[in-house]
């Protein structure tokens, strides 16, 4: 969350580590080394090379995801797969899982996945290279919905970091965000003693109403839900080859998807802090994704208008469950409290600034 790179969370995946992982699927062959560790902050990852090819070693704390938890969104992606969209090939294990613990861990493996990793190295809430590129995802985002249709798989069990939608959906979003509070004891505990019901009273207040209304015509679709530039792998002409990382899939909204892909991409949060000036927001990434997904699933008005009432908030649940993570996983308090502060409530008042309010109307006339 912030333009510097942290020191990793977790510590890093090592040879023998690997090599006794690997050792539970012998699909993958034999380690020969190991080529690269991810800087990313909620797991552990690295690739190894083995005599079968490169594989994609992923590693979570049992309190993140559970083999349980890997298999949702394992089955999501085997769905996806299914209805041709380029997605990581998941590897099994010896007894046919897709997942295995270890001790504390658990552990999920992938063969590498087509496609340059155009940004591997660059932050959250960057930009696209181009507009071509914003374009190009666009596209990709409308062919993933249209190849999630027909996932009926519930909503995910309740763990950390995953972007789930009971609160902005619902007709009593306070009751609903009390419900959630309540079902999550470190976000309890770390709301204790704040005023984080008036404060969520205020966010909610300056939403438009019917927003609940706009998104109850949305079909229910198992979606992505963290749709920015380094989770895609990139052809040499421009275009989207491979969607990785799921690990926040869950049972939303195609809209909700979009809204979550434009805060993603068209708004530089990391440039100016949480500062509402002219430059931190690019509309014209916005509704140059707009227009790719358009040429997949076109975009009804009704759509846009709940893409623009659902921007404010889109962050909001996994912003809760980052906060759950940082003060009940890690122990992280100055996080928990970023997470809250510069995250969940800045961003939310970002969008009823001038500038905000300018980036939303013209997203509404795409």
């Amino acid at each position: 969350m912030g333009t510097e790179l942290e020191a990793p969370t977790w510590p890093a995946i090592t040879a023998g580590e690997a090599a006794a992982v690997l050792a539970r699927f012998p699909v993958a062959g034999r380690m020969t080394g190991l080529h690269w560790h991810s800087p990313r902050p909620f797991s552990a990852a690295t690739l190894v090379h083995t005599t079968q090819g490169m594989v994609l070693l992923k590693r979570h704390h049992h309190r993140v995801r559970t083999v349980e938890g890997l298999a949702e969104e394992h089955a999501f992606i085997a769905h996806l797969a299914g209805a041709g969209v380029s997605v990581p090939e998941v590897l099994c294990s010896d007894d046919g899982a897709s997942a295995v613990a270890i001790g504390d861990w658990s552990y999920e493996l992938h063969r590498q996945s087509a496609g340059a990793d155009l940004y591997r190295d660059r932050l959250s809430w960057t930009p696209f290279l181009s507009r071509d590129h914003a374009h190009a995802a666009g596209v990709a985002l409308a062919e993933t919905h249209v190849a999630a249709r027909g996932f009926d798989a519930p909503a995910r069990r309740p763990q950390p970091l995953v972007a789930s939608f009971r609160i902005v959906s619902s007709t009593d979003p306070i009751a609903a965000a009390s419900a959630y509070v309540a079902a999550h004891p470190a976000l309890a505990r770390f709301l204790a003693d704040r005023p984080w019901q008036a404060q969520f009273t205020r966010l909610l207040e300056r939403v438009d109403d019917g927003l609940p209304a706009l998104l109850s015509e949305q079909a229910a679709l198992w979606t992505h839900n963290d749709w920015h530039p380094s989770n895609l792998l990139w052809t040499t002409d421009g275009r989207v080859r491979t969607v990785i990382d799921f690990g926040l899939a869950d049972r939303t909204t195609a809209v909700h998807d979009i809204a979550t892909a434009i805060e993603r991409t068209a708004i530089r949060w990391l440039d100016r802090g949480q500062g509402t000036g002219p430059t931190i927001a690019d509309s014209e990434a916005a509704l140059a994704l707009l227009a790719g997904y358009a040429t997949i699933a076109p975009l009804g008005r009704a759509d846009i208008a709940a893409i623009v009432r659902v921007l404010p908030v889109v962050h909001l649940e996994f912003a809760l469950s980052e906060i759950e993570y940082f003060a009940g996983v890690v122990g992280d308090a100055a996080s928990a409290r970023m997470a809250w502060d510069d995250y969940l409530i800045a961003h939310a008042d970002w969008f009823f600034s001038p500038h905000g309010r300018e980036f939303l109307r013209r997203i509404d006339e795409a």
